[in-house]
């Protein structure tokens, strides 16, 4: 399945069905007077959260959603039938962005977002009926002959972002070993392979925690210089990191064979992260040292107490780890247990 997080969609709700002019006629009552019902209401287009998706890959083929126009009133004060509402099923995450009408100047605006499973947000309200004769009866007039027509449903244009909902997001380098690991951790099965930019979608893995907990772990594609001005798509990558309420930066030992250049690799994702957005960096950390295996268990060692003990890595907690052999893996999914799932 594509991997679709960002589209733009038209709506358009029902109009209300229009009201009625009848006048009773019965046998042996000559003055009946007016009966005529109410318009039934305009559907409504809505979104609603649905946390079995994650794409919005269906609103990509389907960009025009319409509501039904209610039912007209009729006689004998029969109102029309609302008509059904347009269900729009989103991924939790998702953001609406109301867009000016074509062809008007105007910037996006954030109208809001869906979070939870089953949250329901109104795109476009359905048009109320319109009032049959029979409401303007009156004393100076018995026989209304006119009604309301029902009113115009609301329309307009949408873009709907989805940033996905994570409680980890696992950063870096291209190859830093992060699809690797989410499937060692997790169900997820990524795409692992030895070149770079090998993931170009994130990936949702869960970890279970005990018996009745789960963390959720977002794989982020690699982070590459300039990503904040969207190198690589860095900006479409980058914003599914914020909703994540910690980050797993991971560097290459197989690629990154010295202190040095380890720190040097640290540095460029730490500056995209803070020329995208600052906040990021105020975010609980854990530095990762990946394929550990390619190197002697001395060297893997020695490496590691040179660079957790580097300035930059005070007050953050650095390991060592090898997916493929599997060592260090239990003492991360600990970590991860105790700073998220506490």
């Amino acid at each position: 399945m594509r991997f679709i997080d960002e589209t733009r969609i038209e709506v358009e709700a029902g109009d209300g069905g229009n009201g009625c002019v009848s006048f009773r006629r019965e046998k042996y009552i000559p003055k009946g007077g007016p009966d005529g019902g109410d318009g039934g209401k305009g559907g409504d287009v809505f979104l609603i959260g649905d946390n079995q998706k994650n794409t919005l890959l269906d609103l990509r083929y389907q960009r025009r959603y319409r509501a039904p126009k209610g039912g007209n009133g009729a006689g004998k004060d029969r109102t029309g039938a609302a008509s059904e509402n347009v269900e729009i099923k989103v991924p939790l995450g998702t953001e609406v962005w109301c867009l000016p009408p074509e062809g008007e100047p105007g910037e996006p605006c954030l109208a809001g977002e869906v979070l939870e499973h089953g949250a329901i947000f109104v795109l476009a309200r359905g048009g109320r009926g319109g009032k049959g004769n029979a409401h303007f009866a009156s004393s100076t007039n018995r026989t209304p002959r006119f009604a309301q027509p029902g009113e115009e449903g609301e329309k307009g244009s949408f873009k709907l972002v989805l940033k996905l909902i994570a409680q980890v997001a696992l950063i870096g380098l291209p190859n830093a070993g992060k699809s690797t690991l989410i499937s060692t951790v997790s169900a997820a099965r990524p795409k692992v392979a030895a070149y770079p930019f090998t993931t170009l979608k994130p990936h949702l893995g869960i970890m279970p925690v005990g018996d009745f907990q789960q963390i959720v772990i977002a794989d982020i594609p690699g982070l590459v210089p300039d990503a904040h001005l969207g190198t690589g798509l860095g900006t479409r990558f980058l914003r599914h990191i914020e909703r994540t309420q910690m980050l797993v930066h991971l560097l290459s030992l197989a690629e990154h064979q010295d202190c040095r250049a380890l720190i040097k690799a640290y540095e460029v994702v730490v500056r995209e992260l803070r020329l995208y957005r600052e906040d990021l960096l105020e975010r609980e950390k854990i530095v990762v040292l990946t394929q550990s295996d390619t190197l002697s268990e001395e060297s893997s060692a020695a490496l590691l107490d040179e660079f957790s003990h580097h300035p930059l890595m005070a007050e953050r907690k650095v390991m060592a780890i090898s997916a493929v052999t599997g060592v260090g893996v239990k003492a991360f999914k600990d970590a991860l247990a105790m700073s998220v799932a506490g």
